[in-house]
């Protein structure tokens, strides 16, 4: 961590389109780690829906309202890009061409711009103009059919595909593009599919699956909750605890600590006795609805048995372990989740990034038109090309 707690991208420059999911998350992401992020919204756009404190996925952004349907307003847009190292955009494909800051648009005006585009479906291919959400993109790459029960698929919220296969490789392919332009002086368009990135996160599955260990089967894996001892639990209280005992000396440390004081049954199935998994399961489960979640987490909290207790989000927040990190934070009101990962010297322990505020829509409009340099802010103001909050 640099000593003024800046972050690893401070002096980056991002214009991000608003739009929803993980397009904005990825733009989250660049401006928890330093960028000057400023994030073009149009005149009654998501921000306006859901309000400030809605939008976590804006804070420490700086926000404009410019409207890209008139030529004035696709100007400042362009003049933004001009004078920045990274413009973002989640359109469907042909959209940010048809508004005149397309890549070629806004390459042409800077040869160093990195332009990453967040699609579901990608910028070519037979669906790459069709409507779809998480829940569709990853169902067609197999992630959904290996989640969940035998029974049916769980959806695990828009984890996975928006922000895990989206986000997270939106916001790897722009650095890595932004290093490639500081060295060899040109710019790139990088093209963030959650289609292609969901299936990037099942790599490891697919290894398992060509050496024989992985069954394209729910539930009947050793990560799928398909083993007895990487399973969820029911407590007496109607609560869960989690159990990832794979290694044969967690697992050990396991059963000791959940059958005692009375010991270990005589008549318990090994580990691996596989065509006994059911009654392992179902003595596990016996065992873990005699006590609450509360009673099961002092058993086993801090010890090697790898269980945890499965939190709500707002009992997350106040864990110990979490608490003493500061992975949650508040800031003006709205508890949030802290930047990370975190970074520091060699020596010492990181310091985590300082979390900002979420910006109104339209807050900084005036500002940044004047750092533009714009010569007419009042008439583009008054015209309704531009608008300022407030």
């Amino acid at each position: 961590m640099v000593a003024d707690n800046r972050g690893p991208l401070d002096g980056v420059r991002v214009v991000e389109l608003a739009g929803i999911g993980p397009g904005p998350f990825t733009g989250m992401l660049l401006a928890d780690l330093g960028a000057d992020v400023v994030q073009v919204e149009r005149p009654g756009g998501a921000a306006a829906a859901l309000g400030t404190v809605g939008q976590v996925v804006n804070r420490g952004k700086r926000s404009v309202v410019v409207d890209l349907k008139d030529p004035r307003g696709a100007d400042v847009v362009k003049r933004l890009a001009q004078r920045a190292d990274v413009f973002l955009e989640g359109n469907r494909p042909g959209v940010t061409e048809r508004l005149g800051v397309g890549p070629a648009d806004l390459l042409a005006v800077n040869p160093k711009l990195v332009y990453g585009r967040m699609t579901g479906w990608g910028q070519e291919g037979p669906l790459a103009s069709a409507s779809g959400h998480d829940i569709g993109y990853i169902g067609i790459t197999g992630a959904l059919h290996a989640i969940g029960p035998a029974d049916a698929p769980s959806i695990p919220v828009n984890y996975l595909g928006d922000y895990g296969g989206g986000s997270m490789f939106l916001a790897l392919g722009v650095v890595s593009a932004l290093v490639s332009a500081r060295s060899t002086g040109q710019g790139q368009v990088v093209d963030a599919a959650i289609v292609d990135g969901a299936a990037t996160l099942q790599a490891a599955t697919w290894g398992y699956m060509a050496a024989g260990s992985w069954q394209d089967q729910r539930g009947s894996n050793l990560l799928d909750g398909g083993t007895p001892f990487y399973s969820v639990y029911e407590t007496s209280d109607g609560r869960h605890m989690a159990v990832g005992a794979l290694e044969a000396k967690f697992y050990a440390q396991l059963i000791e600590l959940l059958f005692a004081p009375e010991g270990v049954p005589s008549d318990l199935p090994g580990q691996y006795e596989i065509d006994r998994w059911g009654d392992l399961r179902a003595a596990l489960a016996s065992r873990f609805a005699t006590r609450t979640q509360a009673d099961w987490t002092k058993v086993f909290e801090g010890t090697d048995a790898c269980v945890a207790p499965v939190l709500p989000m707002k009992e997350a927040v106040t864990h110990p372990h979490l608490a003493a990190r500061g992975t949650f934070v508040e800031v003006d009101g709205v508890t949030q989740p802290a930047p990370a990962p975190r970074f520091g010297p060699a020596s010492g322990a990181p310091s985590a990034l300082p979390t900002k505020s979420i910006p109104a829509m339209g807050a900084h409009t005036r500002e940044i038109l004047e750092e533009l340099g714009v010569d007419d802010v009042e008439g583009l103001l008054s015209s309704g090309a531009v608008i300022q909050a407030g």
